[in-house]
């Protein structure tokens, strides 16, 4: 005997009904790999971050890995290549935007920093090349990387130029290299007669070598005239007990006029006319000092072939650059304090006319000829329109 239709009937509908269900599974299956895990009240999806650079050359064209993390900081896993292509899509929606988002104005703006560093370094290559040429074939001596910091851990050398951030310089290397937590519990006669920090020069022929081959050699300049005012105002306008006895009494003994037996005693009240007249003079009665004599010699760039050129003018900016060019901890930013004289007004390019409005058209030449090669290779324009 056949068995009824509705028996059929019914084992069709099952069937059916059987098949739905697995494709509605499976459907349900995709949506969940599209959705991100998330933690209660936690957008859990980190946008893509700039790559720390292998080199602060140029910025890389590789994209950082994309990856879960929970609110902890923990690893979840992969992205499926479903989601990849999602966030690949949001990705170039946004960065197509006509407004543009911060992101995309940081990548820019280390874009453009890198494309500096590039113009700064051809533009030194091509001075050295022009007034020092084969310099840089020649042997560093000790002597000559005399002002060059080393930081082993971050394989950094910086070559430390007085008035140009060097205090807030070595605040930071002494962080890298672990012998202090914050800058900011750095006191500034730590900074610079405490901070354990080593001298290029304190290593033997074969590791001053390897490490101005390895390293990334960093150099931050400023506009000389302003350097040399910011350093007159220091050593010479405020109480010093070095300068004003080892270089204000020969000052004002050799270019002073009925000078008084007080400031011939002390060495208080160096003018800054007396100061250039020092400067300029061929048969100093005392010698230079690193704190006005030129970047040029100070750090030897033609031979040393510095990596990264960073600017008082920008230091900040391009100082953040370099640190995250060379993978420095995220909480270690340039410390913008000032604890020297803090309450003296910064030296700017205002005070600098005014102080160099002291001087004759003759006097500002000489001074001028003094740092040539600092204005030339570091792309200063000229600070007075009657120099030549």
């Amino acid at each position: 005997m056949k068995p009824p239709c509705s028996l059929y009937c019914s084992l069709w509908f099952l069937l059916l009904l059987g098949a739905g269900s697995l494709l509605l599974l499976v459907r349900l299956q995709d949506l969940t790999e599209m959705v991100p895990q998330q933690s209660p009240g936690v957008n859990v999806l980190v946008a893509p971050r700039w790559p720390v650079e292998k080199s602060p050359l140029s910025p890389s064209s590789d994209s950082s890995p994309l990856a879960f993390e929970d609110s902890a900081g923990g690893s979840k896993p992969p992205v499926t290549k479903r989601h990849r292509k999602l966030l690949l899509k949001s990705n170039f929606a946004a960065s197509s935007a006509p407004a543009g988002g911060e992101e995309e104005q940081r990548v820019k703006q280390q874009q453009q920093l890198a494309r500096t560093q590039e113009s700064r370094r051809r533009l030194l290559a091509d001075v050295c090349a022009k007034y020092q040429p084969g310099v840089a074939e020649q042997r560093v001596s000790q002597r000559q990387v005399s002002r060059v910091y080393v930081e082993d851990r971050s394989r950094l050398l910086y070559c430390e130029v007085p008035k140009a951030g060097c205090s807030n310089w070595k605040r930071v290397l002494m962080v890298l290299g672990g012998s202090a937590t914050s800058t900011r519990d750095i006191p500034h006669d730590a900074a610079h007669y405490a901070n354990h920090l080593r001298r290029l020069e304190s290593y033997d022929r074969a590791g001053i070598a390897e490490r101005l081959r390895s390293y990334t050699k960093v150099l931050f300049i400023r506009e000389p005239f302003e350097r040399l005012v910011s350093a007159f105002r220091d050593k010479f306008e405020s109480p010093n007990s070095y300068y004003h006895p080892v270089f204000g009494r020969p000052i004002i003994s050799r270019y002073r006029a009925n000078a008084t037996h007080t400031a011939l005693r002390t060495g208080a009240g160096v003018t800054f006319r007396e100061f250039i007249q020092y400067l300029l003079d061929v048969r100093r009665p005392v010698g230079m000092d690193i704190h006005w004599e030129p970047v040029s010699q100070l750090c030897n760039p033609c031979l040393l072939r510095y990596n990264f050129i960073g600017k008082f003018e920008s230091l900040e900016e391009e100082a953040n650059f370099l640190l995250q060019s060379i993978g420095a901890p995220r909480n270690l930013t340039f410390p913008d304090f000032k604890d020297r004289n803090p309450l003296a007004e910064r030296t700017s390019s205002k005070i600098t006319q005014r102080y160099f409005a002291q001087l004759n058209s003759t006097e500002r030449q000489k001074a001028f000829d003094f740092y040539y090669m600092d204005y030339l290779m570091f792309n200063y324009p000229k600070p007075f329109k009657d120099l030549h």
